[in-house]
């Protein structure tokens, strides 16, 4: 969302310094290119090839990791070339209101994917029962938010498309957002309003989440009580015929997967349903004596989030603050600019703010990567078949 008039003309700067920053600018920009189109390629593909990513949330990523790609395709490469020719634009005036258009929609579905990744998790978590909240496919009310991230994204862009940037005396040599209301209307829709927003709804998400563990824990002691008691009505049950063959009864442990749950109090380890069978001593089993199932109903009755799902949910605040620490300085600047017409902000400061928003682009599927287990591991695997 650029403004793409980043004058380091030669008023500005001298020549030496001029054609330098051109060259770094060239070499930065082909550099970033190229990495944000191979990680965001590379997040698409594992969704796409990954049975075990495919999950709400990773949809979600995945167009959030489209409106990236689309980013360094379609708009990067015309931005790297003006600033490689010093902030003068030599091209077509309806080329740069393509370029304006695409940069604009490109940024806004950007953070609406956020924006609707926070929505999803609130209303499905924070607001839902949990136990409806393991879903594996995209339903219709998902289908509905992936839409109207882009549709919302390309009204906020078609002005430009549609010949607002066509002002009276118009600087073919720049090619920038002309009308300074528009500046303020775009960023206001793209970023002012969906930012708090989202915030507000990832703390409610998570004051769910909390209180959904502290159930969790709760319910979690019950079974343990009520597992025990089971435990000794089997082996009471069992030891009558056994009599005088076996010295006592043996203490029965607990399940393992319930005794590390209890221990570590995290929610990792038994998210998936499990059929699991209490061990008994082998001298009990080979006396057949009953043994104790946690049944796939009982299971299903827990409260439960899909261990994948909360993965994400761990990275999503990461991506969240990265957009933020990326896109507000640019927001900001690009506002006051538009707002306050005698204020002094100096080029390098505008092309820096923009380029690190541009930056945001390439650090998502390295965010993916740290921090979500399934990610890393189908990464690895193509970095290991091509290397």
């Amino acid at each position: 969302m650029s403004d793409n008039s980043t004058d380091f003309s030669k008023d500005a700067l001298p020549g030496a310094a001029v054609t330098q920053y051109n060259f770094l600018a060239l070499i930065f920009g082909i550099l970033l290119i190229v990495i944000i189109a191979a990680g965001n390629v590379l997040v698409c593909l594992s969704v796409y090839l990954e049975k075990a990513l495919k999950t709400t949330t990773n949809y979600f990523i995945v167009s959030l990791a489209f409106a990236d790609l689309m980013l360094a395709v379609l708009v990067l490469p015309l931005f790297v070339y003006a600033e490689f020719q010093g902030g003068v634009w030599s091209l077509d005036m309806m080329m740069c209101d393509g370029l304006m258009t695409m940069d604009v929609m490109l940024c806004t579905a950007s953070i609406f994917n956020l924006c609707a990744i926070s929505v999803d998790r609130y209303v499905f978590i924070a607001v839902s029962i949990p136990l409806n909240y393991n879903r594996k496919h995209v339903d219709y009310r998902q289908l509905i938010l992936l839409s109207a991230t882009w549709l919302l994204a390309l009204a906020v862009a078609s002005p430009v498309i549609f010949g607002i940037n066509n002002v009276p005396n118009r600087d073919p040599s720049e090619c920038k957002l002309e009308d300074n209301n528009y500046v303020v209307y775009s960023s206001v829709c793209s970023f002012f309003i969906p930012c708090p927003i989202m915030v507000l709804l990832y703390f409610g998400v998570f004051r769910g989440l909390q209180h959904w563990e502290e159930a969790r824990k709760a319910k979690l002691r019950s079974s343990i009580e009520a597992c025990r008691k089971l435990q000794h009505a089997a082996v009471a049950t069992a030891l009558p015929p056994l009599a005088g063959t076996i010295p006592g009864p043996l203490p029965m442990p607990l399940p393992r997967i319930i005794e590390r749950d209890l221990a570590q109090s995290r929610l990792d380890d038994t998210d998936d349903d499990i059929q699991q069978e209490i061990p008994y001593p082998r001298q009990y089993r080979e006396n057949s004596v009953p043994t104790v199932i946690f049944s796939q109903q009982q299971q299903k009755k827990r409260a439960k989030i899909n261990t994948r799902e909360r993965k994400a949910m761990r990275v999503l605040p990461v991506v969240v603050g990265c957009f933020l620490f990326c896109w507000t300085p640019f927001f900001v600047v690009h506002t006051m600019r538009a707002v306050c017409l005698t204020c002094n902000i100096p080029p390098p400061l505008m092309s820096t703010v923009t380029w690190l928003g541009y930056v945001n682009s390439a650090l998502n599927p390295i965010i993916y990567t740290v921090f979500n287990t399934e990610f890393k591991k189908f990464f690895k695997k193509c970095f290991r078949s091509c290397c």
